[in-house]
């Protein structure tokens, strides 16, 4: 601390040495400053401050109903971004600023200018905003800040609508494409369900309950076949016991009729007509009847082909006993029933064995199947939103061309201002003597560091290396004590008239500004 308190003392003593030099130099810069200061043209701001309401009644009333904004973030965002280059093209043209320009190169200056000069200043929570702007002709400024109310204005609406309509096309074109895929879709399943459609059934059971379903009814089938079997066997057991009993009458061989096949044949035909009211030809029921009725009827034709040749005697009827009779009649039904059930359970196990065979394609199918439903339900649940969309952006439009989303309010308009806001020549003229103080200061100090002395012995010792054997001292002078007195009165009558320069010149100015 000591060798910096020394050094310091040092370097002011070796600037004392040119004091004169610096007090000069701090005049001729306080004068330098004071006309520069005194010679700067005059600055006149003007300003308007306008307030956007966002508040709507209809903003509670439609919540859930039509899209609502943030509306105070985008006029935050509006009011950052306002200031851009297309805008001030604009606004140059608004406030005839185009008139004075001639070349490229002033046009961009005056753009530069604008950019740096204008102001937009918010209070944040209030939406109220001063928009403010500094030129050295009073009109001109009133110009270019009602031009750029009228562009803050503008945008802020203009933006509003361009957003809608941009929303509105974009949900359009979204609409019209989930259309083309949902239709792409839609045919995409329908030529999946066709080209499957025998191996898929009816698409409301999958391939494990189609087999179940299948299982079931061959067993009910099988179960009725059986039930049917005994019951024939049943008939052909207590048959046996009767006797037949002929008629003397010999009847016309080609009209001779066999009780026991014909009442076959009739049931069968029964059969068959009540099948073919429910079923087509091709069904597996009626060809099995058709079958079993062209089996009776050669086992007819056979029978009396054998009574024939066996003589005219074998032709005679036989006995009219009613119970007989029925008996053969409800064999005959048991016979057709039990062709026709064992004709169903053949085409049951048919049906089955064809479905078991398909057993390891059916997966894969059935997969495909639930990709296809699973891209036509997000098509059509994206179509659906889009639409509900689509209407929703459609209400918020009308609802803005109603009531306005932000009302824009002009609070004070462009002002025309009458006296000068700048340069504040009274701050600037304290901070002109400063910079003339510091600037002789520096002088000094450089001027010392270029001419250097030694005041002391310890200094002269340290720079030179040498031992130093004494010094010279001066004997006190009273002439030269007294020129040493005058010398310090006049340099401080030099600062002290400095200062008071300073000051006179700031009270100057500032009596001319007021």
């Amino acid at each position: 601390m000591e060798e910096l308190l020394t050094q310091l003392l040092s370097y002011l003593r070796g600037m004392w040495r040119f004091r004169w030099w610096g007090l000069a130099v701090a005049w001729v810069v306080g004068i330098v400053g004071a006309i520069v200061i005194y010679s700067m043209p005059d600055r006149y701001e003007s300003s308007a401050r306008v307030f956007v309401d966002t508040q709507s009644v209809l903003r509670p009333l439609m919540s859930g109903l039509a899209v609502q904004p943030n509306i105070d973030q985008q006029i935050t965002i509006l009011s950052r971004t306002l200031i851009s280059r297309p805008n001030i093209e604009k606004l140059i043209t608004m406030a005839d600023l185009d008139l004075t320009v001639k070349d490229p190169a002033e046009r961009e200056a005056l753009i530069s200018k604008l950019a740096s000069g204008l102001k937009i200043r918010g209070t944040g929570r209030d939406n109220l905003f001063t928009l403010a702007y500094e030129d050295t002709s009073p009109e001109r400024a009133q110009r270019i800040v009602q031009s750029l109310v009228s562009l803050f204005v503008e945008s802020g609406l203009v933006g509003k609508r361009q957003d809608s309509d941009a929303a509105r096309r974009f949900i359009e074109e979204q609409i019209a494409a989930y259309e083309q895929k949902l239709s792409e879709a839609e045919n995409r399943l329908k030529e999946f369900r066709l080209r499957n459609m025998s191996l898929l059934g009816d698409g409301g059971s999958d391939y494990v309950s189609q087999i179940a379903e299948l299982s079931a009814r061959l067993s009910q089938a099988e179960l009725e076949l059986r039930e049917a079997e005994n019951s024939r066997d049943s008939l052909q057991r207590q048959l046996a016991g009767e006797d037949p009993v002929l008629l003397p009458q010999q009847p016309n061989p080609s009209s001779v009729a066999i009780p026991e096949i014909d009442g076959r044949i009739d049931a069968v035909r029964k059969s068959l007509d009540g099948l073919l009211q429910r079923y087509t030809e091709e069904h597996p029921d009626v060809i099995g009847a058709r079958r079993v009725l062209a089996q009776l009827e050669e086992e007819k034709a056979r029978a009396i082909e054998a009574m024939r040749e066996a003589g005219p005697g074998q032709f005679g009827a036989l006995n009219a006993n009613p119970v007989f009779q029925q008996m053969k009649i409800a064999l005959a039904d048991s016979q057709a029933r039990v062709a026709s059930l064992r004709a169903r359970v053949d085409e049951l196990n048919s049906r089955l064995a064809e479905l078991r065979a398909t057993a390891a394609l059916r997966p894969r199918l059935e997969a495909e199947q639930a990709q296809l439903n699973r891209d036509y339900d997000i098509h059509k649940r994206n179509y659906e939103a889009l639409v509900a969309r689509r209407e929703s952006a459609a209400m918020s439009v009308e609802m803005s061309a109603q009531s306005g989303i932000a009302d824009f309010r002009v609070i004070d308009p462009p002002s025309l201002p009458t006296a000068p806001s700048a340069p504040n020549r009274i701050l600037l003229m304290p901070l002109a003597a400063a910079a003339a103080v510091l600037a002789g200061l520096a002088v000094t100090f450089l001027l010392a560091q270029l001419r250097p002395a030694f005041v002391e012995l310890k200094t002269l010792r340290e720079v030179t290396g040498l031992p130093v054997l004494g010094t010279v001292s001066l004997l006190p002078d009273p002439a030269l004590a007294r020129a040493r007195l005058r010398g310090l009165i006049a340099f401080g009558g030099g600062v002290a008239s400095f200062a008071v320069a300073m000051v006179a010149m700031t009270l100057a100015l500032q009596i001319l500004q007021s």
